[in-house]
């Protein structure tokens, strides 16, 4: 029990005058003082659910649906020894340690059949859940801009991205506000899951609420009401957007999007997310949002507003200094020439919806969607790297392993349990029995975990720091 949880008066007053009818505040301080239930999310860019619920059942892992999110289960695993993000199946990328509540704002966004999206904009990306989400839905087409304001956690949100297998994504680290200028009308679809007080969070964390004040609360409603306009200046007509907060107070969620309602008029419009799930009527308030206290789904505090953009908006004129782009499209031919030798070093193919772009002697992948934005916006990271150039021709790199591989290529390393905790380490391995040259796929059971080079029969590794772990592993 979190009995220590730290309630000021002043916010259980805030949450009296608002809670729902039904609801009551002794449930309301019990469910803020019990710990959250753990949950994760199956990364179907790595494996299907079905496949991925058998291998919970064969390590003794208990999985209870999250009723909005098909690839979101509750869990209870024996972490006494390993810790579930020190799993193998964790660093594979094949599932991401993700609260159940915060699986609902890309779950709203991808609402029904019809929600398919070739540009995307997750404007407060880090540290890469709901990122990671969207990519999956997406299937990896298409192009998901990133955005992360706070420069010291793009790292964590790209190490994230990599782990997942993504290579749709351009990462971008700008204050929110940028985009209405800079891009609009560019993306058919944008998730705003904004910066907020954290009312919601004191499940996972006890002193969530010690810098709490009523001030502040209206102090960070001003940014959001700024965030939700560049946003909407952002979406394409016709175009969805998803905004939502970990946090309960109205003044950072109801008046937020009744702001640009006000702000905007008839171009603004409400999509109820009354069948968003079986029970969502529970938390519907009367525009239709879904407003989520922990007691009613046993999970953290969370609000979600589902938006439609039916009308145009003149965007703020901003006056673009972008200098001169680094990277160059490659020719047919040089594009040809790439595609051909990756297939005859790894057996794998350059998907048909992104380009070859050169940087220097560095070769990337950048999705085609992308491609109007190039020349209006500066990007941080764009796709993925797949290649450095040298006299001979292509090193390949990580990505190309964990991002294009199917695991079916024949040119490939499986290692054993104790050879695979080595590399994730970062060392070398010498697979027992097994040797060759070149670059070489590695893999642990079915599932592809990075790209090494033989020297002999060790296997030189090429795992990123940013992925490389050194203690307690599984």
């Amino acid at each position: 029990m979190h009995s220590n949880v730290y309630l000021p008066q002043a916010f259980l007053d805030e949450i009296a005058a608002i809670l729902p009818k039904q609801l009551n505040m002794e449930d309301f301080v019990a469910a803020c003082q019990r710990p959250l239930r753990k949950s994760i999310r199956v990364n179907t860019l790595k494996i299907s659910v079905e496949q991925f619920v058998q291998r919970a059942q064969e390590k003794g892992w208990q999985l209870s649906p999250v009723p909005w999110c098909t690839e979101g289960f509750w869990i209870e695993a024996d972490e006494t020894i390993v810790p579930l993000g020190n799993t193998a199946e964790h660093m594979s990328g094949l599932f991401y340690i993700q609260e159940a509540s915060s699986m609902m704002p890309v779950s709203a966004l991808f609402n029904t059949e019809e929600d398919q999206f070739e540009s995307v904009l997750d404007m407060a990306a880090a540290p890469g859940s709901k990122t990671t989400q969207i990519a999956a839905k997406m299937e990896n087409h298409g192009v998901l801009v990133a955005n992360e304001f706070s420069a010291s956690r793009v790292k964590v949100l790209h190490a994230n991205i990599e782990r997942c297998g993504v290579r749709n994504a351009s990462l971008s680290n700008y204050d929110g506000r940028v985009f209405g200028g800079w891009l609009p009308e560019q993306f058919e679809a944008v998730l705003i899951d904004a910066p907020c007080s954290g009312e919601g969070t004191v499940r996972k964390d006890a002193d969530a609420m010690k810098n709490w004040s009523k001030e502040s609360v209206i102090s960070i409603s001003d940014t959001q009401k700024d965030l939700i306009e560049s946003a909407f200046h952002a979406l394409k007509v016709g175009g969805t957007m998803v905004y939502s907060t970990c946090t309960l107070s109205i003044e950072e969620n109801q008046q937020v999007c009744h702001h640009l309602k006000k702000t905007f008029g008839d171009a603004v419009e409400f999509e109820s997310l009354v069948n968003l799930f079986p029970g969502a009527e529970k938390a519907l308030t009367e525009d239709g949002f879904l407003h989520i206290f922990p007691q009613v789904y046993d999970c953290e505090g969370f609000f979600v507003a589902r938006i439609r953009k039916v009308g145009s908006a003149a965007a703020p004129q901003v006056k673009k200094r972008l200098g001169k782009f680094p990277f160059e499209k490659a020719s047919h031919k040089v594009q040809a020439d790439v595609a051909k030798q990756l297939e005859q070093a790894l057996s794998i193919s350059l998907p048909s919806d992104a380009s070859v772009w050169l940087r220097d002697k560095d070769v990337w992948l950048f999705p085609n969607a992308l491609e109007p934005m190039l020349g209006e916006f500066r990007f941080s990271r764009m796709g993925i790297k797949i290649a450095e150039a040298h006299k001979n021709g292509y090193r390949w790199q990580h990505q190309v392993a964990t991002a294009l591989a199917t695991g079916e290529q024949a040119v490939s390393a499986s290692l054993s349990v104790d050879d695979a905790r080595e590399w994730f380490m970062g060392r070398d391995v010498r697979p027992e029995g097994q040797s060759g040259k070149g670059e070489v796929i590695v893999k642990l059971g079915d599932d592809v975990i990075g790209l090494g080079k033989w020297v002999g029969n060790r296997i030189k590794n090429g795992l990123p720091r940013e992925l490389v772990r050194d203690k307690n592993l599984f």
